[in-house]
């Protein structure tokens, strides 16, 4: 083909392998302006009109719009900087498809309710922003107030540590957690928890209970592990593994009271959803130890 030959919208279809419709649509669009036109009125195109179709064909099949076709043909954006905008756009479209594989993963094991999976989808179109905004506004709203320098007041800051973003493959159990940590804190029985954790917690002279965890977990859970009972005879020997045995009755159910405000199986559930999003080592659970202290400390004459 010469620089002067001029080719019928047929014959650029023909060698080009586009359809008339796409070349006529294409030039109305001003992306692909015919060349002049014939005595009856049909459209041409010279060597530069096929030149430039073979590059809009190839920008469409990338995926880019016609805006930014035109801006790269205007010389407005060059290539690159589409392709590397339109790059991060395919990456956005590759998270999103494999957040909603692993959410058809979840289905197909069979969701407990319809609404579950209306969750799993809804969750699975949240970008990373604004799955941050549904703890954020939970956390905002469960420590409004609160003193923040305050002792046992900085979980607030530890209950925004979401990852930024789901894994480029998010497992399963990912999607699953952030279903599950979703329900939670919409709860408002949650909310009024957590809430109940942070005001006491930000009052003078409260906070969690300054006991050492090592033994509750060591003694106190073995003795779940066991089956012992806390208000038993055995249990009570236990007890004195963990407190001093000087400390009465009033102090006992003090201490009980206390470590009972700052004990919630939804709460660690809470942290354990956390680790699984941001893939900490697994938690392992520690409230049921608490549980049978405060049922220890309870139990005396």
């Amino acid at each position: 083909m010469t620089e002067t030959t001029l080719l019928t919208i047929g014959q650029l279809a023909r060698r080009s392998g586009v359809p008339v419709r796409t070349i006529r649509f294409w030039s109305d669009e001003g992306v692909l302006p015919e060349t002049d036109r014939s005595t009856g009125n049909y459209r041409r195109y010279d060597a530069r009109a096929v030149a430039r179709l073979d590059l809009v064909r190839t920008l469409r099949e990338l995926g880019l719009g016609l805006d930014d076709v035109r801006h790269v043909l205007e010389r407005r954006r060059s290539v690159e900087d589409v392709a590397a905008a339109h790059v991060r756009a395919i990456d956005s479209q590759i998270r999103t498809l494999r957040t909603q594989r692993a959410v058809c993963t979840l289905l197909a094991r069979g969701a407990s309710s319809t609404r579950k999976a209306a969750l799993m989808n809804d969750l699975a179109r949240l970008s990373a922003a604004e799955r941050q905004q549904l703890v954020d506004e939970f956390v905002d709203t469960a420590f409004a107030g609160t003193d923040p320098d305050a002792p046992g007041a900085g979980i607030a800051g530890a209950m925004r540590t979401l990852p930024p973003e789901l894994p480029d493959d998010p497992t399963t159990e990912q999607v699953e957690a952030w279903v599950e940590l979703a329900e939670l804190v919409a709860d408002p029985s949650f909310r009024a928890r957590v809430r109940e954790m942070a005001t006491t917690g930000s009052q003078a002279g409260s906070g969690p209970p300054q006991i050492d965890p090592a033994p509750v977990i060591e003694h106190a859970g073995a003795a779940v592990s066991a089956g012992i009972g806390p208000v038993s005879a055995e249990g009570q020997a236990v007890l004195e593994r963990i407190i001093s045995p000087e400390l009465d009755a009033t102090g006992r159910d003090e201490l009980a009271t206390t470590i009972a405000t700052f004990t919630d199986r939804r709460v660690e559930r809470y942290w354990q959803l956390l680790g699984t999003l941001n893939g900490w080592d697994p938690m392992p659970s520690q409230v049921a130890a608490f549980e049978w202290l405060i049922t220890a400390l309870r139990a005396h004459p």
